[in-house]
């Protein structure tokens, strides 16, 4: 509406001249828009656009991924994006499985390992896929990317085969063929995959500040409206007055600042330049350019622990067996017990290997007796060495090409040469140490994994099942068969919290777990059941039922699986350390000094959450901290909220299900208590919590939150909150590509915050005041004109003088406000208590905002009343002195507010300056040139410019030596 009253004002009083100003703002914003929308629309055309070979009756066939329909058999080469939901039903790899990539989707960028449908990997060639009458049953499409219940039937066979369809047998849109190449049959296209329904609708985010100058753009947009009833009222309602009442609302249309918008986006748009520019903070990238100055008015914090805080990167550090404990210098015993047991065997095997069969399985019957250390130690290594997903990976060597396939079967395994593959850097960790320790994995299938002994013998294990690990069951198993004795053994690993319940009852491992996790290690339970082969054949048609159901089938998979999950053996207690990220304790000093409060919020459990706290100093050595016991109702959280209550100055951490209830009952008051402290950690919680929490203290606080994450678990958080910032890291780059800003180290929040947020929302603030100032001094002038010349709805200016006013003669020092800085980058990152003055937002307020129209209604009072006391007989010279006067005026107050000079604002000054002196030649329409070129034009120009802003400068003289404002006792 504003927009449209101007434009039409603008139309009405400058002619075709006048035109040029709101076409100009409607164009820019128009042609930003335009721009986004046509790089999305060429990013959408180019995906869907992708060829893919279409297996047919007739052979292969090319098609659009915009065309590919439910049912097609599609085959996607090695590094090709899948194109949609498909059954992975045949590959070229030998095995029958591939690995697949999939940090687009779950923002993990270890490989997952997919396995064909036996059934149709097993046929002979890819053509006889059209020979079998087969169908597919896939449960409806679901959000969960990390479950899939279906079955594939094969009816052409007597009796018809009935095959489990898992998740190990799919492959999700968007991830990535990392081996092989694979042939899928398509169950969901388009809004019906995994990655579209995960996939959000981001809110479309607005700055404070922006939300602040659309307050004030209203207040002026009242006045307006009051000047002009004022004005009709004076005039005495005579005539028709509505008529002369909408003439001065289009001649006063000057105070709505129509160029605010197109400045402000150009501003965004430099700052945006600056940040990605500057060289501390490289590989820094704007993503929304909406939002720079919101950078500057942050109050909480809230960051990611695994990968933001942390590295990501695993380095196995102890191992507890209950009676004795191995750190980082007591490695080598653990390498001299591992070698006894393998060269006994080895001289067994070389001996007779049948003969140490039969004591084996006495050994199993007989009573319990204490073992060595040296078969603790064997037996906890080997556990760690069989019990993981991991997948060993030799690169083929230069210059293997044709022979690829015969390379396979004498490749080299080489240490060099192997990387491991995992879908947890956790999971590699402890399978590198166990190949230091000497017991190293050197190939693993679908159906088998070899180990390598200290004396180089190589050992063959069969896998029968595998269990992977699920955030539900918070563990992870496998059932073994040794080739060698035929025993087959059911390993198990995972939290200690899922675990020990399972393993049978010791008197340490509670106490051991609190410890490792005190100092900030990430532990692991290992434990395992010997099974006879009746119990194994009896647990295996149990769980082949369970998986062919079609209802409830994960409750009842989970049950059998249970059923072995009894009296375990507990053989270890591994310790694996996350490291910090570079400079994060700095980091966050910082931050804190600023008067950001820090919020983490993480998955991990709450011992390696409250130490990784302690070790950031996110929490101070001397602050307390109150650990939020375990609450699950009503009248629980109640007491340990009034609890809470009585503590003052400590930092709280809490469980995300304790969240939870206390969020149920008592939102308000949990809310209210955690924001008056100086750290809060929530542990255990889940992408959705996190995203919650953002949303609550928005709600709540009313601040302005950013929220920081490197994994696709961090997106949801990154997109609810006001600035979200996302760090490339090693989960992928999903949560940087769905954030605000990219950086590539937490460390580089710092400078981002304390330099560009601070010093862009003081750019904006500035900028937006001047351009409300250039709009409120003319329409002064204009009421000052029309009250004079009894109250007449004349224009002051006309055509091209109100067109040129707003762009060539005031535009460019106006926008020079955008380098403007108070203090140096170094002294903002020195002095971090200058960001938490901005938080207040004095910047840009009511006040400020009222200083500038007083100043205005002076500047524009003294303009034309000068101008009226000094013509002499014509009008046009009082055009001619109070245009000019004008335009001196804007320049020496863009002088004013000005407080570092850079050398383009002073070219923008004199630019135009230039400019207007230049184009008087030209505007003979408007002014007298034999006048402007006189002595007596000079210097009453001259008085009235310095009778209009000599008293402002005396005044910001007086203010800089009463009062300073912080940053200026710096720099003096």
């Amino acid at each position: 509406m504003i927009l449209l009253l101007c434009t039409f004002g603008l139309r009405s009083l400058a002619g075709a001249s006048g035109r040029a100003l709101p076409g100009f703002v409607l164009a820019v914003t128009i042609m930003r828009e335009a721009i986004d929308e046509f790089r999305r629309f060429q990013r959408d055309k180019e995906v869907n656009s992708q060829l893919y070979s279409k297996l047919t009756v007739r052979g292969k066939v090319q098609v659009k991924s915009s065309d590919i329909q439910v049912g097609d058999l599609i085959i996607v080469e090695k590094n090709q994006r899948i194109p949609s939901d498909m059954v992975f039903l045949r590959t070229s790899e030998k095995a029958g499985s591939c690995f697949i990539r999939t940090d687009q989707l779950d923002g993990e960028t270890d490989w997952k390992l997919k396995v064909a449908v036996s059934c149709t990997q097993r046929l002979p060639a890819l053509g006889d896929l059209f020979s079998i009458s087969a169908y597919v049953y896939a449960q409806k499409p679901q959000l969960d990317i990390h479950s899939f219940e279906g079955t594939f039937t094969r009816e052409d066979c007597d009796p018809p085969i009935h095959e489990s369809l898992s998740i190990e047998n799919t492959l999700w849109a968007s991830t990535i063929v990392a081996s092989g190449t694979v042939i899928g049959v398509v169950i969901y296209t388009g809004k019906e995959t995994r990655s579209v329904m995960n996939t959000s609708n981001p809110k479309n985010k607005v700055g404070l500040l922006d939300l602040e100058l659309n307050q004030l753009t209203k207040a002026l947009f009242v006045a307006l409206v009051a000047l002009s009833v004022v004005m009709v009222t004076l005039q005495g309602f005579v005539g028709p007055w509505y008529r002369n009442l909408f003439r001065f609302l289009l001649l006063f249309s000057y105070i709505i600042p129509i160029s605010l918008r197109v400045n402000l986006d150009m501003g965004k748009a430099a700052y945006g330049w600056m940040i990605m520019k500057d060289e501390s903070i490289p590989g820094t990238v704007v993503r929304t350019s909406t939002i720079p100055e919101g950078l500057g008015r942050l109050v909480y914090l809230l960051t990611d622990k695994t990968g933001t805080l942390t590295q990501n990167e695993m380095v196995f550090k102890r191992l507890h067996l209950g009676t004795v404990s191995y750190g980082a210098d007591t490695m080598d015993e653990i390498q001299s017990h591992l070698r006894n047991p393998y060269s006994q065997m080895q001289s067994q095997a070389s001996g007779n290997a049948t003969s140490s069969t039969p004591p084996r399985k006495a050994q199993s019957s007989a009573p319990k007796v204490r073992k060595s250390v040296s078969s603790r130690v064997h037996e906890a290594v080997k556990a760690i060495a069989l019990c993981h997903n991991v997948t060993p990976v030799y690169e083929p060597r230069a210059g293997v090409t044709a022979e690829a396939e015969y390379a396979e079967a004498d490749q080299d395994f080489s240490d060099g040469n192997r990387t491991y593959q995992a879908a947890s850097p956790d999971e590699v960790a402890l399978v590198q140490w166990t190949e230091s320790v000497g017991l190293t994995l050197v190939s693993r299938d679908l159906a088998s994994m070899q180990l390598r002994t200290p004396s180089g013998q190589i050992l063959t294990y069969c896998i029968l099942q595998m269990f992977p690990f699920t955030s539900e069951s918070k563990r992870m198993g496998v059932i073994i068969r040794d080739e060698s004795t035929a025993e087959i053994t059911f390993y198990m690993k995972g939290a200690d919290v899922a675990m020990s319940s399972i393993v049978q009852y010791n008197d340490w491992l509670e106490e051991e777990c609190g410890n490792m996790a005190r100092e900030g290690l990430r532990t692991l339970v290992v434990a395992k059941r010997a099974l006879t082969e009746e119990q194994y054949q009896d647990f295996e048609s149990r769980y082949s039922q369970a998986k062919l159901s079609i209802h409830d089938r994960a409750l009842k998979v989970a049950a059998v699986v249970e059923s072995l999950e009894r009296e375990m053996e507990l053989l270890c207690l591994t310790g694996v350390e996350d490291q910090l990220q570079a400079d994060v304790r700095p980091t966050l000093e910082m931050l804190r000094n600023a008067g950001i409060k820090i919020w983490m919020l993480t998955g991990d459990k709450l011992e390696t959450a409250t130490c990784i706290a302690k070790s950031s100093h996110l929490v101070s050595r001397t602050q307390d901290i109150h650990i939020f016991r375990p609450v699950t109702s009503r009248g629980e959280a109640h007491l340990e909220l009034n609890a809470f209550r009585r503590k003052h100055d400590c930092a709280l951490v809490i469980s995300g299900d304790s969240l939870e209830v206390c969020l149920k009952y008592y939102e308000h008051e949990l809310v209210e208590l955690a924001c008056q402290c100086p750290a809060v950690v929530c542990c255990r919680c889940s992408p959705t919590q996190k995203a919650h929490i953002v949303k609550l203290l928005q709600r709540h606080a009313g601040r302005r939150t950013c929220a920081i994450g490197d994994g696709g678990n961090d997106v949801s958080m990154i997109q609810a909150a006001d600035c979200g910032i996302g760090i490339e890291g090693k989960e992928g780059r999903q949560a940087s590509l769905a954030a605000d800003f990219s950086i590539t180290q937490f460390k580089h929040i710092g400078r981002l915050l304390m330099v560009h947020g601070r010093s862009s929302y003081k750019r904006s603030a500035a900028l937006g005041q001047f351009v409300m100032h250039r709009g409120l001094i003319i329409s002064t002038m204009q009421a000052v004109f029309s009250s004079v010349f009894y109250f007449a709805s004349v224009p002051l200016y006309q055509g091209f003088l109100m067109v040129g006013y707003a762009t060539l003669y005031t535009m460019f020092p106006v926008f020079s406000l955008v380098l403007d800085q108070d203090v140096q980058p170094e002294m903002a990152m020195l002095y971090p208590e200058l960001y938490k003055d901005l938080t207040k937002g004095r910047s840009l307020s009511f006040k400020t905002f009222l200083i500038w129209v007083l100043i205005s209604i002076y500047q524009g009072g003294i303009l034309m009343y000068g101008a009226l006391l000094l013509f002499e007989s014509e009008f046009v010279h009082v055009v001619a002195i109070s245009f000019t006067a004008l335009i001196l005026t804007e320049l020496l107050m863009v002088a004013l507010t000005v407080r570092t000079w850079h050398w383009l604002m002073a070219v923008a000054e004199v630019l135009s300056l230039g400019c207007y002196v230049a184009s008087l030649a030209f505007l003979n329409e408007y002014f007298d040139l034999a006048f402007i070129t006189t002595v007596t034009f000079v210097w009453k120009v001259s008085a009235i410019t310095v009778v209009s802003c000599l008293p402002l400068y005396v005044l910001k003289y007086l203010k800089r030596k009463l009062s300073p404002p912080s940053y200026s006792k710096l720099t003096s």
